[in-house]
């Protein structure tokens, strides 16, 4: 066995959570502990991450706890500014002439990018029909019924439809999906597994699952020169969010061959192409938790009150979504797409002089494109059948690097 985190849970200093939610999160430990018991002792990492984020009423998405913003454990582009989100309104504008005029939302949390993409079509006269939301969680879904009751645009769908024809949006959605952990021991590579920890101090540690060789190997093959890494190195591999990038090739086919019409999908997450994902010091991996706005890399802390996250390997979704019938239409930093799709142009409409609303605009505009802030680490891909991207969309093409 190796320990993925040499930190001892009780050397994380973090704030303390209330007695509700330190409960909460025994539960599903109780729960995680069963299934372990349940499968012979041990589980493979993924679904202890399917588990500790998406457990009904217990797992971290899936729970009533503020997320986003400065209540929760981390912010994203939609809730720093709105320019974001209208700068994505004046994309889909220029895309609607290929397309259906809808707009599907994975992962759509509080709701505030669905607003304020619905808030520039309306300022804009856009002309948008629909925009559905697949949402599992009814906690979430009731919080975005009531900051999105205005907009009678909005549908819930509760699973991905079998076929749409318009453009899909997903902000850090791939990097919340459950992730393969494997380690390269004695010239072979493992998956591992979470077992019960036979110390006091945590419930959980990590242990080498000996797998069938075609398991393992249908998972490093997302490693470029995998035989080359060193003994020890431990990494991701993203079988479920491979998966998911063909299922919405499949759905966006399908709407092409219904309608006559084509579609796009635009993901924002943070990540890297293989090549720079797998260097040999990554070798510890991407793996980090997020809780109160602190980061630190224990998976076994609080299960339940803390994000799971690993970075997205941008070079396996581009290359599931080719596999799968689309076709790579860009991959971008996410600095070059606002500032080539028009969000110097949304802050012009504030008056310098209003420095109420201009400072902070502009502040949160540098956050989102600076290279030290979010500009450089997020990236955006983009995958469609039967489209053609504007200009603006490819002067920063990078899918030479994918």
């Amino acid at each position: 066995m190796q320990k993925l985190n040499p930190t001892p849970n009780q050397k994380l200093v973090l704030p303390v959570p209330s007695a509700d939610a330190q409960q909460a999160s025994r539960q599903l430990q109780e729960l995680i502990l069963a299934e372990i018991a349940e499968y012979g002792g041990v589980i493979p990492f993924s679904r202890y991450m399917e588990m500790a984020l998406y457990t009904p009423r217990l797992g971290y998405y899936s729970g009533g706890s503020a997320k986003l913003g400065a209540a929760g454990d981390f912010t994203t582009a939609p809730e720093m500014s709105s320019l974001f989100g209208a700068t994505l309104a004046q994309v889909a504008h220029h895309l609607f002439a290929q397309t259906t005029p809808d707009i599907l939302e994975f992962g759509a949390g509080s709701g505030k990018l669905a607003f304020d993409i619905l808030s520039e079509c309306q300022y804009s006269n856009i002309p948008i029909k629909r925009y559905f939301i697949v949402e599992l969680s009814g906690e979430l879904r009731a919080r975005q019924e009531e900051r999105l009751k205005d907009f009678p645009q909005v549908v819930w769908l509760s699973n991905m439809p079998d076929a749409f024809s318009g453009i899909v949006i997903g902000n850090e959605v791939l990097d919340a999906m459950p992730i393969e952990l494997v380690i390269k021991s004695d010239n072979s590579w493992n998956r591992l597994g979470v077992r019960k920890n036979t110390e006091e101090n945590a419930n959980f540690s990590l242990v080498s699952i000996q797998d069938n060789p075609e398991t393992i190997r249908s998972l490093i093959n997302q490693i470029p020169d995998a035989e080359s890494l060193p003994q020890g190195y431990i990494t991701e591999v993203h079988p479920v969010a491979n998966g998911f990038m063909r299922s919405v090739a499949a759905m966006l086919l399908a709407g092409q061959a219904k309608t006559g019409k084509a579609g796009v999908s635009i993901w924002f997450d943070y990540g890297f192409p293989a090549h720079e994902y797998y260097l040999p010091q990554r070798d510890k991996g991407t793996l980090m938790c997020h809780y109160r706005h602190h980061a630190h890399p224990d998976p076994f802390y609080l299960p339940g009150l803390q994000d799971i996250t690993a970075h997205v390997d941008f070079t396996a979704m581009a290359h599931a979504g080719v596999e799968a019938g689309l076709d790579l239409l860009a991959y971008t930093s996410q600095a070059g797409f606002l500032l080539e799709t028009g969000l110097t142009t949304i802050l012009s409409r504030i008056p310098v002089e209003d420095t109420a609303r201009y400072l902070p605009a502009t502040n949160a505009m540098q956050k989102l494109i600076s290279p030290a802030e979010m500009g450089e680490l997020f990236k955006v891909l983009i995958l469609g059948c039967g489209i053609d991207l504007p200009d603006n969309l490819l002067r920063h093409d990078r899918s030479h690097r994918l």
